[in-house]
């Protein structure tokens, strides 16, 4: 296929330039070959001018000024038969040259391009019609017509007038490209995560013409990813155009991913527009404003229409006098989404005082976050203004004179501005009054470890503590609880670094920041226990049975009466006799799926390792499961290969083949050091060793303890389950939301500690081993929690303690009461004795099975002896199938 061939059919979807006139008496050919009289209107919105043939083949002008150098690259020359090309073309020039092909240059100094046609060729001839054609990449930009006469030195124009050569039997053919500016169209919104129906772009004309779009193309970041615009498609200015992964002619056919980027060209591969991200947008990314605006995560889809560019973030709290400290501006966003603050400008009253906030800042949805940095302070008199990127006042709140604390909306978000009760930065505004934190529990006489004072905060928001101060009856002995302390509602802090002990006749005393008494105690004596509220921070102060620092209080006559054991009286063993020498710790009942045999799995502390134990009907006993390397336990590792964990108890989420879940409490090979973990182990491969694949180390989050008194029991609660029973996130100071805790694995995993008898509450992330606690309950023994194990029928949660104690068992459910003082939270409903036909043994494990293996109204349970008492470690019993009431 000849050259002019081949540049007619690559421009079938190209944009057309028009050519210039040559002189009143020219013919010009346009692109597809079509004569065009000289001025007359292109089928493009290129302006004229674009394109000009130079003397002596027409009479347009060159300017440096404008001239585009990449405008071409080539020019070749072809005998014309009335419409196309007859053979191939006579000559050829390129600005990048093969050997034998003649050389296109670019002469910037004066503006145009430049190429010499000898007409003394063997492969010219004259009395014949030639037609010379520009070419940009495949598309054809502009021709002309000529005829040669041999002999007259001049140069016959198709049009029957006459040119002279500029030097005798050479053509010079020049012409001049001119800069064309690019169009008007922006990328003005991305839907990359499926939105409607699916993928999209939408393009927005922000000039003042319309556009001819074909042959404009749309990639992502993969070049090989492009979709070229129909012929035929056009933009009004101001409007709006979408192309999707729907159908239809603007349909293009691949998908946009996070990271990614949608990227226009125009028909000559110059770069229009583009955006790029890193993650897909919650709703879209868009200009604000449109089509001019810089790209922000929008408030909501708005496909094919002026983006929502509405900002749900407010002004929520101003400190214009904080003393020594800087003035801060507290925003809250009270919409259902995060919003990017990339941008965003702080102002007072004063335009030259701006704090431009970075990049990358972000404010979830229903969240406070506060600006201290400003590099300006706030005045008596002054203002808190917030506006967009583009300079859109999004809000503001002025005043006249400082607070007495600090201003702040009440509610937050959405009210009035008041002088708030205390300063909140970053958190919910305090609006209340009084101030809602008492003095809970007093330690006077803690022997060798520090004395300490327990505060609660019994409102419904977190306060935040910090420059509050405590004091005992010496107003010379204070302790400033220091900046960044914030406590939960209905949570509880205690504070032992106090740097004064306390007395046997004292108090304990709380101040506001500015040395308002919130609340005291005084007492004449030490107490032999504590001193604590029953209830918590509503009652009088008494002795209470247990220390419970930083939890609940251990109130006398408060838990109900210890009641016989509610299922039957027999116990029988079930294992072989001293199959387990001793240390048999934790114990946890899996149902077989799909033919295979239930599992009782077993955690033994030393050595420290995993049992797979299953049935044995012959002998009724339950037995190592002799394959898979299971035949004699699996010993267990720390996640780097090393070490023996000191295995307790152990859980699992919605199966084994998930990961086994295992409470320690030291290292082994390093037993006089306290290392409570949670470690997950793969349980479903064939070695006789594993290896952890998470380790969750509790040392920093847990009260001090000793080697052999850290975590005991351990098991799982499901979100739904959670939920469902409107469970309380003392930590957050709301109901529990799962999705404030990422790569959780689902649920929350509840932990008994030996050292402070106190059931602990934790979200873990998988990802990065990190963990947060969110609410713990004193389980109320006089010894510590031993093992835990949660009914994911019945929604209950038993504690049992070991011989210490005598063997009994706390029963907890979430209280699902309105109105109670402990409604979401874990409410100790029944405490039983252990069964009769059990000795006072040292069990440290407790399992039973689902309800799948009820027999009139009672299903087995199981308890492991630590001690292998009578040269047994597994005993079998029976609990109820139904919920206590």
């Amino acid at each position: 296929m000849n050259l002019a061939r081949k540049n007619l059919l690559g421009i079938v979807s190209a944009v057309m330039l028009a050519l210039p006139a040559l002189s009143c008496s020219d013919s010009l050919i346009s692109p597809n070959g079509a004569r065009l009289r000289p001025g007359a209107a292109s089928r493009t919105e290129l302006p004229l001018g674009a394109f000009s043939w130079l003397t002596p083949l027409g009479t347009g002008t060159a300017s440096p000024s404008t001239f585009d150098a990449t405008g071409s690259s080539a020019v070749s020359v072809c005998v014309w038969a009335g419409s196309a090309c007859s053979g191939a073309p006579i000559a050829h020039f390129s600005t990048t040259p093969a050997p034998g092909v003649g050389t296109l240059t670019t002469n910037t100094t004066v503006g145009q391009f430049e190429a010499t046609l000898s007409l003394l060729g063997s492969s010219f001839t004259t009395r014949k019609t030639y037609r010379i054609s520009a070419v940009r990449g495949t598309t054809e930009i502009g021709a002309v017509l000529f005829d040669a006469v041999r002999g007259r030195w001049a140069l016959t124009r198709a049009d029957g007038s006459l040119a002279p050569l500029l030097v005798a039997n050479e053509l010079p053919i020049r012409f001049h490209v001119g800069l064309v500016p690019l169009a008007q169209i922006k990328i003005n919104e991305v839907e990359s995560s499926g939105g409607t129906p699916d993928d999209w772009i939408e393009l927005y004309n922000a000039g003042g013409a319309a556009v001819d779009l074909s042959g404009f193309v749309f990639k992502d970041n993969d070049d090989s990813h492009n979709f070229t615009i129909p012929a035929g498609t056009s933009i009004a200015p101001g409007a709006y155009l979408v192309f999707d992964t729907g159908s239809g002619a603007n349909q293009f056919n691949f998908g946009l991913g996070a990271p990614d980027a949608a990227r226009l060209f125009d028909p000559f591969g110059r770069l229009v527009d583009s955006y790029s991200w890193t993650a897909h947008a919650a709703t879209t990314y868009g200009r604000c404003p449109s089509g001019t605006g810089a790209f922000v995560t929008t408030t909501s889809s708005t496909k094919g229409t002026a983006n929502d560019c509405s900002v749900p973030v407010k002004v929520n709290e101003v400190e214009s006098d904080d003393g020594n400290n800087p003035d801060w501006i507290e925003l809250y966003n009270p919409g259902a989404l995060a919003v990017d603050l990339s941008g965003f400008v702080l102002k007072d009253n004063d335009d030259t005082h701006n704090f431009t906030i970075p990049a990358g800042t972000t404010i979830p949805a229903g969240g406070f976050l506060a600006f201290d940095a400003l590099g300006f302070g706030l005045g008596s008199a002054d203002a808190a203004r917030l506006f967009g990127p583009g300079g859109t006042l999004i809000d503001l709140f002025a005043w006249t004179a400082h607070a007495a604390t600090t201003y702040g909306r009440c509610p937050n978000g959405t009210g009035a501005f008041l002088t708030t009760t205390r300063a909140t930065k970053g958190t919910p505004n305090d609006c209340s009054s009084p101030i809602t934190v008492r003095v809970n529990e007093v330690e006077s006489d803690d022997g060798s470890n520090p004395d300490w004072i327990e505060v609660v905060n019994t409102g419904s928001s977190p306060v935040d503590l910090s420059g509050f101060v405590l004091k005992d009856n010496d107003d010379t002995h204070t302790f400033m609880i220091p900046a960044g302390t914030t406590i939960a509602s209905h949570a509880f802090l205690a504070f032992d670094a106090l740097g004064f002990g306390l007395g046997s006749a004292d108090a304990a005393r709380l101040f506001t920041p500015t040395g308002t008494l919130v609340d005291s105690y005084t007492w004449a004596a030490h107490a032999a226990t504590t001193y604590g509220r029953c209830p918590d921070g509503a009652g009088d102060f008494v002795t209470t049975v247990s220390a419970t620092k930083g939890v609940a209080n251990a109130c006398p006559g408060a838990p109900p009466t210890a009641a016989p054991w509610p299922g039957g009286p027999d116990i029988v063993t079930v294992d072989a006799l001293n199959q387990f020498s001793s240390n048999l710790s934790g114990l946890i009942y899996e149902i077989g799926t799909g033919g295979a045999p239930d599992v009782l799995w077993a955690a033994r502390n030393g050595p420290g390792s995993i049992y797979r134990m299953i049935f044995d009907t012959e002998n009724s006993i339950w037995i190592p499961d002799p394959s898979n390397g299971w035949s004699a336990g699996k010993g267990l590792h720390y996640p780097d290969d090393t070490g023996e964990p000191d295995s307790e108890d152990l859980t699992f989420t919605t199966g084994s083949s998930a990961g086994m879940y295992v409470a320690t409490e030291r290292n082994n090979s390093d037993n006089g050091v306290s290392r409570p973990s949670i470690l997950r182990f793969d349980v479903t491969g064939t070695g006789t060793t594993l290896t952890a694949t998470n380790e969750w180390n509790l040392t920093a989050d847990l009260p001090p303890l000793l080697a052999n008194s850290g975590i005991e029991g351990i098991t799982w609660v499901p979100d739904a389950f959670l939920i469902s029973q409107g469970f309380f996130d003392v930590a957050a100071g709301h109901l529990y939301n799962p999705a404030e805790y990422a790569n959780h694995g689902g649920g929350l995993f509840f932990i008994g500690v030996e050292g402070t008898g106190v059931i602990y509450v934790y979200a873990l992330n998988h990802t990065t081993n990190g963990f947060k606690q969110i609410t713990s309950i004193s389980a109320g023994f006089p010894a510590g929690v031993m093992a835990l194990q949660f009914d994911r029928e019945l929604g209950q949660l038993w504690a049992t303690c070991d011989d210490t104690c005598g063997g009994l068992s706390d029963v907890f459910v979430i209280d699902t009461m309105p109105g109670s003082p402990t409604f979401g939270r874990l409410k100790l409903t029944h405490i039983f004795s252990r069964p009769t036909g059990m000795g006072n043994f040292n069990n440290e494990g407790f399992a039973f099975t689902p309800n799948t293996l009820c027999v009139g109204g009672q299903k087995p349970a199981f308890w492991s002896d630590d001690s292998n008492d009578a040269g047994h470690s597994i005993r079998r019993g029976t609990i109820p199938c139904v919920k206590f009431p």
